[in-house]
């Protein structure tokens, strides 16, 4: 009886040893992995304004820096306070970027502010409605539907035209129809 157990663990070990040969020696099956490049930065946009030559929106690569989104409003204007900002601060997605002009009240100056917090000047809270008469393009900005380039026909139309007589008047702007109208009606007023 001990040779048949002997003769079977043979055969069990022989036949556990020819299936990891064959294993080993066969070919490999599937497909191989092909790893993903690592993931690129989303871009960012940002509100550039104040103290740059060319005020607006832009959009920015991911990881730029304040410097980078100054560059990309045309640089400093002559009048800005370049020694308040942190030109080194790394900027967020939807971000305003305030930049000061002469006479302009300036931010805090750049050692109260941390390396990774960029310069930004808090957008204050619309005061509604909005005198369509004396409204800056900045403040026009505020209202639905308004981007910069309405805003600056609004200024323009009021500086060829003179004041708006009434709010309905602001549909004589290139751009703004009853649609627009609608949506601002309850925030505009021509009131002096």
């Amino acid at each position: 009886m001990k040779t048949w157990w002997a003769v079977l663990i043979g055969v069990i070990g022989g036949l556990l040893g020819a299936g990891l040969l064959l294993l080993m020696n066969s070919n490999p099956r599937g497909e191989a992995v092909t790893l993903a490049p690592p993931p690129t930065a989303l871009p960012l946009i940002v509100d550039v304004s104040g103290a740059v030559n060319a005020p607006g929106v832009y959009e920015l690569a991911g990881g730029s820096r304040l410097e980078d989104a100054i560059a990309a409003a045309g640089g400093l204007a002559q009048d800005a306070q370049a020694d308040s900002l942190n030109l080194a601060a790394p900027l967020e997605d939807g971000l305003q970027v305030w930049v000061p002009g002469d006479g302009e009240e300036a931010a805090p100056p750049p050692a109260a502010i941390t390396a990774d917090e960029p310069q930004v000047q808090p957008t204050p809270a619309p005061s509604f409605p909005i005198n369509i008469n004396t409204a800056t393009v900045v403040e026009l900005q505020v209202l639905p539907g308004i981007g910069e380039t309405k805003a600056q026909a609004i200024v323009a139309y009021r500086e060829a035209n003179g004041a708006f007589t009434s709010i309905e008047d602001i549909q004589n702007v290139s751009g703004i129809g009853p649609s627009t109208f609608a949506q601002l009606s309850d925030l505009i007023t021509v009131a002096r």
